[in-house]
């Protein structure tokens, strides 16, 4: 029988991606209906035992739609006692007016910000653009989403354009509710490599930070990226304009998946040719899930989230947990995640919440929603059919909302990615560093 264990809380989310390709939006609400079926998918959240929500008043939608469809969400949550984190922009680069790389979109964007607080004076807590560091790799770094540049310097551009919209739309938000919270939220996948790629895995790992250090106000002339900054493009006094003007989270959330973790491979010729080259084209190495290569598999959520608290100590949560596959691995994988939240609570790190994301399931994440081929992978609740259906992933979310340890027959097994079939490239044998040492020392910088 399950038992009463924690405090911890369970958020949900449900996907809400609106990104551009080309001329094209993709928008992960239209595809699951919800945007027609809001009223009853809040209904059946609430009844999962759920108080706390990531939901969205997308930038996007707003230009084309009028802003009934919001307030109708938000008075709904209200009216259900749901809390709404919400977001403003997700893995979008805004509307036709704007882009990632326009030098306006920060002040755009606070005054979107600014707007929304105005008509939802009393919503507290805001994840103004979520994953700005992988919606800026994916847009400027890898060519997947607009504005389509493969270049270093966009990406530093698209990063800090980024970065200064969240600072300037929280400083708007506050002008109407002093008591907003910000809920920033960023891939939490840690880096690993063989020996020779020390350096490679190194700067990836500083990269991985940036964008908080940036909230922080850490990057001044000697943190270890300021060089790096300066000489992809940014002004001294653009960096130097966040350590004068800080904006810390008030909760540093970790968007966790089994393939966030990374790691760096110098043995090309197992790898086809469209996988070498890494984030520039022409470093020597391959970059793949650290899950299908790493002998020790992945950093965890325990230590990815002690990492974070270390770091910063500031409150940390995994704000995404997910894992397209079958409902008794997707069961795994949640009940591991909470779990290891739990221990790393216990051993006093700050942990609030853990969130069960895609209640919805997620559309075309497969192919990173390049195309609309509808491709669906299931949530807490499966729409294959076109409705919201309960899968046996819906009753332990049940039992973790109402705080009780994780009761689930699957749970008797471990999870696919602590197996060694997971493995489909031979182990290196030689690495970078130990895993047990990487994620738990958490050093500043």
């Amino acid at each position: 029988m399950s038992t009463r264990r924690s405090a911890l809380e369970l958020w949900g989310g449900v996907e809400c991606t609106i990104n551009r390709v080309g001329d094209a939006y993709y928008d992960q609400l239209a595809s699951s209906g919800h945007r027609e079926r809001v009223k009853e998918d809040l209904n059946l959240f609430a009844d999962l035992g759920l108080r706390t929500l990531r939901t969205a008043v997308h930038w996007e939608w707003s230009e084309k739609q009028s802003w009934n469809a919001s307030d109708d969400v938000l008075k709904t949550m209200d009216r259900l006692g749901l809390h709404p984190i919400v977001g403003l922009l997700h893995h979008g680069s805004g509307p036709p007016s704007t882009n990632l790389l326009d030098p306006e979109f920060p002040q755009k964007f606070a005054a979107f910000g600014l707007h929304v607080a105005r008509r939802h004076p009393w919503v507290v807590d805001y994840t103004p653009i979520n994953e700005p560091q992988t919606t800026g790799r994916f847009a400027c770094l890898y060519g997947h989403w607009f504005p389509h540049h493969r270049a270093m310097r966009s990406y530093v551009r698209a990063l800090f354009h980024q970065m200064k919209a969240i600072v300037l739309a929280m400083e708007a938000i506050r002008s109407v509710q002093p008591n907003a919270r910000l809920i920033h939220t960023e891939d939490g996948g840690a880096f690993f490599s063989t020996l020779r790629l020390e350096s490679f895995r190194i700067e990836r790992e500083h990269r991985r930070w940036l964008g908080l250090d940036l909230l922080c106000g850490r990057v001044t002339a000697h943190h270890p990226l300021f060089d790096f900054l300066v000489c992809h493009g940014l002004q001294k006094q653009e960096i130097f304009w966040f350590a004068e003007r800080p904006c810390p989270p008030s909760i540093i959330g970790l968007n966790y998946y089994v393939t966030s973790d990374r790691f760096l491979d110098d043995r090309l010729s197992l790898y086809p040719d469209y996988l070498r080259g890494g984030d520039s084209g022409d470093e020597p190495l391959v970059d793949v899930e650290a899950v299908r290569v790493w002998p020790q598999g992945i950093a965890g959520a325990k230590q990815v989230l002690t990492e974070a608290w270390n770091r910063y100590r500031l409150p940390v949560a995994i704000t995404e947990a997910h894992l397209g596959c079958v409902p008794e691995e997707q069961a795994r994988w949640l009940a591991e995640t909470w779990n290891q939240a739990e221990d790393a609570r216990a051993e006093g790190v700050d942990v609030r919440a853990v969130t069960a994301w895609g209640l919805l399931g997620l559309y075309d994440w497969c192919h990173l929603c390049t195309r609309g081929t509808g491709a669906y992978e299931p949530g807490v609740f499966d729409m294959s059919s076109g409705k919201p259906v309960r899968t046996s992933l819906t009753e332990l979310v049940m039992q973790l909302a109402s705080g009780m340890s994780p009761l689930h027959p699957a749970l008797q097994s471990p999870g696919w990615w602590r197996r060694d079939s997971r493995l489909t490239i031979p182990p290196p044998t030689n690495a970078a560093v130990d895993l047990s040492n990487i994620a738990l020392t958490g050093k500043t910088v």
